[in-house]
Protein backbone atom coordinates (compact mmCIF):
# COMPACT_ATOMS: atom_id res chain seq x y z
CA UNK A 1 0.00 0.00 0.00
CA UNK A 2 0.99 3.41 -0.72
CA UNK A 3 2.30 6.14 1.80
CA UNK A 4 1.56 9.06 -0.10
CA UNK A 5 -1.57 10.49 -0.58
CA UNK A 6 -1.76 11.09 -4.19
CA UNK A 7 -0.80 7.44 -4.41
CA UNK A 8 -3.43 6.16 -2.54
CA UNK A 9 -6.00 8.14 -4.19
CA UNK A 10 -4.48 6.85 -7.54
CA UNK A 11 -4.98 3.68 -5.91
CA UNK A 12 -8.54 3.75 -5.34
CA UNK A 13 -9.11 5.56 -8.54
CA UNK A 14 -7.60 3.04 -10.38
CA UNK A 15 -9.62 0.47 -9.09
CA UNK A 16 -12.64 2.22 -10.15
CA UNK A 17 -11.82 2.64 -13.25
CA UNK A 18 -11.31 -1.04 -14.09
CA UNK A 19 -14.33 -1.90 -12.57
CA UNK A 20 -15.78 0.44 -15.07
CA UNK A 21 -14.04 -1.01 -17.96
CA UNK A 22 -14.71 -4.60 -16.87
CA UNK A 23 -18.59 -4.03 -16.62
CA UNK A 24 -18.36 -1.72 -19.93
CA UNK A 25 -16.48 -4.87 -21.66
CA UNK A 26 -18.97 -6.91 -20.15
CA UNK A 27 -21.92 -5.28 -21.84
CA UNK A 28 -20.31 -5.05 -25.09
CA UNK A 29 -19.82 -8.65 -25.35
CA UNK A 30 -23.68 -9.40 -24.33
CA UNK A 31 -24.52 -6.96 -27.31
CA UNK A 32 -22.24 -9.36 -29.56
CA UNK A 33 -23.25 -12.19 -27.70
CA UNK A 34 -27.30 -11.30 -29.01
CA UNK A 35 -26.44 -10.46 -32.64
CA UNK A 36 -24.72 -13.95 -32.96
CA UNK A 37 -27.96 -15.43 -31.49
CA UNK A 38 -30.06 -13.83 -33.83
CA UNK A 39 -28.05 -14.88 -36.98
CA UNK A 40 -27.62 -18.57 -35.27
CA UNK A 41 -31.19 -18.47 -35.40
CA UNK A 42 -31.82 -17.06 -38.84
CA UNK A 43 -34.18 -14.40 -37.61
CA UNK A 44 -33.60 -11.73 -40.29
CA UNK A 45 -35.62 -8.70 -38.55
CA UNK A 46 -33.81 -9.75 -34.83
CA UNK A 47 -30.50 -9.79 -36.32
CA UNK A 48 -31.01 -6.28 -38.25
CA UNK A 49 -32.05 -4.78 -34.61
CA UNK A 50 -29.21 -6.76 -32.79
CA UNK A 51 -26.99 -5.39 -35.74
CA UNK A 52 -27.71 -1.35 -35.03
CA UNK A 53 -27.57 -2.01 -31.19
CA UNK A 54 -24.16 -3.83 -31.36
CA UNK A 55 -22.72 -1.55 -33.46
CA UNK A 56 -23.52 1.32 -31.81
CA UNK A 57 -21.95 -0.27 -29.04
CA UNK A 58 -18.66 -1.33 -30.64
CA UNK A 59 -18.41 2.57 -31.32
CA UNK A 60 -18.69 3.48 -27.95
CA UNK A 61 -16.21 1.23 -26.99
CA UNK A 62 -14.13 2.59 -29.02
CA UNK A 63 -14.35 5.93 -28.00
CA UNK A 64 -14.00 4.83 -24.42
CA UNK A 65 -10.65 3.59 -25.39
CA UNK A 66 -11.69 -0.14 -24.74
CA UNK A 67 -11.27 -1.04 -27.99
CA UNK A 68 -8.99 -0.26 -30.89
CA UNK A 69 -10.61 1.45 -33.82
CA UNK A 70 -9.19 -1.40 -36.48
CA UNK A 71 -10.18 -3.99 -33.99
CA UNK A 72 -13.35 -2.38 -33.86
CA UNK A 73 -13.69 -2.58 -38.04
CA UNK A 74 -13.07 -6.18 -38.22
CA UNK A 75 -15.88 -7.27 -35.43
CA UNK A 76 -18.76 -4.52 -37.72
CA UNK A 77 -17.13 -5.83 -41.30
CA UNK A 78 -17.82 -9.40 -39.36
CA UNK A 79 -21.04 -8.81 -38.74
CA UNK A 80 -22.38 -6.94 -41.93
CA UNK A 81 -21.25 -9.97 -43.73
CA UNK A 82 -23.32 -12.29 -40.90
CA UNK A 83 -25.99 -9.85 -41.62
CA UNK A 84 -25.85 -10.26 -45.12
CA UNK A 85 -25.37 -13.83 -45.71
CA UNK A 86 -28.69 -14.30 -44.15
CA UNK A 87 -30.72 -12.60 -46.79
Amino acid sequence: MPNIKSAKKRVLVNKTKAMQNKAAKSALKTELKKFEAAVVEGNRSEAEGAYKVAVKAVDKAVVHGLLHRNNAAHKKSAMTIKLNKLA
